[in-house]
This record gives structure tokens, sequence and C-alpha cells, in this order.
């Protein structure tokens, strides 16, 4: 394989005044993935490039960035797939700890603003199943994939546009989840929670959220469930 040119963001906000690119070269290897790459520069070139990693198996999530302008895992990201100028930015919407590295906190500031638990409608020690052929149990299976990898909140127009004061896609969809779901007795507080003025009526419906999932998550069908279900208890109508 030819070599590749990989421009890399550094920024250091303690010392730098702006972001700057950094470019290295690197012989790929078959299946190298953009992950592999970073760690390539950090152990023969230069050790001080900061950037956030876990699992390397796509399962943790921790791994998000810009990769040539689009936000994705960068242990799922293969080298190959890109041509020969690779160009690695740290995912928007988030402060910069430094270089590619990012603070989660918005992402997860927002997910807790939704009362992201489980509420029993009862005090039990026993187990509610919903049967998987139950058609309330199909709408929660479809979102319960989610790593909270903070893809979609950094693709967010809105999150963007709004300074953060948007509680984004993946709280909005874990909010869903839980609201449709039988057993759950916080279902009312919790619409009332995601349907203000930084809730599901402030999205926009560009789509981009569901572009970049990694496990295919559609965010947007969550929150147009959520509309309608506060639209149905605004008129005194079943949810």
């Amino acid at each position: 394989m030819e070599k590749v040119q990989v421009s890399v963001m550094r920024y250091e906000p303690e010392t730098d005044e702006s972001p700057y690119y950094e470019t290295f070269e690197i012989q790929p290897k078959k299946n190298m993935t953009v992950l592999d790459t970073l760690f390539l520069i950090v152990e023969d070139q230069d050790a001080s490039l900061s950037f956030r990693c876990a699992c390397r198996l796509g399962m943790c999530g921790t791994c998000g960035m810009m990769i040539n302008g689009r936000g994705r895992l960068s242990c799922r990201t293969k080298v190959e797939a890109l041509g020969s100028e690779i160009k690695v930015e740290p995912m928007r919407n988030f402060p910069v700890i430094k270089d590619i590295a990012v603070d989660m906190e918005p992402f997860f500031d927002s997910w807790q603003k939704v009362q992201p638990y489980f509420v029993p409608k009862e005090d039990t020690d026993e187990f509610s199943i919903i049967p998987h052929d139950d058609k309330a149990r199909q709408v929660i299976d479809k979102n319960t994939d989610c790593i909270t990898c903070g893809l979609c909140y950094q693709s967010c127009d809105v999150v963007s546009m709004r300074d953060g004061e948007f509680l984004g896609p993946a709280a909005l969809t874990r909010a869903h989840n839980l609201i449709a779901d039988e057993r759950d007795g916080a279902t009312h507080e919790r619409l009332e929670k995601v349907t203000g003025s930084e809730g599901a009526f402030e999205c926009h419906s560009f789509g981009a959220c569901m572009e970049v999932c990694p496990k295919g998550i559609n965010p947007m069908e969550s929150i147009q469930k959520i509309k309608t279900k506060k639209l149905k208890k605004t008129l005194g109508l079943k949810i």
C-alpha cells in the first residue's frame, strides 16, 4: 500500500492560541484503522499526541472523532477506504481537552437531564418482562444498542446553533425508550422534561444524527414519537 498523509489537529488550550494541523506520513498495512495510525504516530513520531480510546472493537464508543469531515469511530474506520490523505479532528460541540481528546461532559449532562434510568411503577423485587413479540418491546429493542459515543451529538446542527441548549439525539432517544416502556412509572414526568425549551420540538430533522450512528439507530424516529406523545397528552388522548 502507498504511504498515507495523516493531518491531525493539534491544540492544547492552556498554551496554544488557536488550533493548528500537523501532518505525519504513515506506511499503512492491510486492514489498518485510523486508530491504529494514531497509535503508530505516538509510538514512532510524536508521543505527545492525545486522543481517547478504550476497547478498539467498536463497543465502548470512546474513540469518536472527525475523520475527513465526518464523525466516525476511529477503531472501525479503515485507512484503505479513505485514500492517500486523511484529516483527523476532534468531535464538534465538545470542549477540547488536548488535540483530538474532548470533554464529554456536555453530552452526559444532557443525558442526565432526561432522567435516563428506569423507575418501576410498583415496589417489587420481581422481574417484569415484556415478551419479545410485544409491539412495545419491538419499539424499545431498536434503540438499546446505543454506546453513548457522542457522534450524534457532535453532528447535530441544533446543538451547534443553540450552543448546547438542546438535549441532543442520544438523550432524547434514551428518554423515548423509557417513555415507551409500559413498566416505567415516570412516563409523564419524563415527557415533560423532554418537551421543554431544550427538548424534542427544537429538533429540525436534518438527519445528520442518523447518518453517523455506528449502530444504525434513528434518533429522529424517537424524537418524532416524543412529539406525537406530547400532542396526544395535550389533547387528553392516551399516550
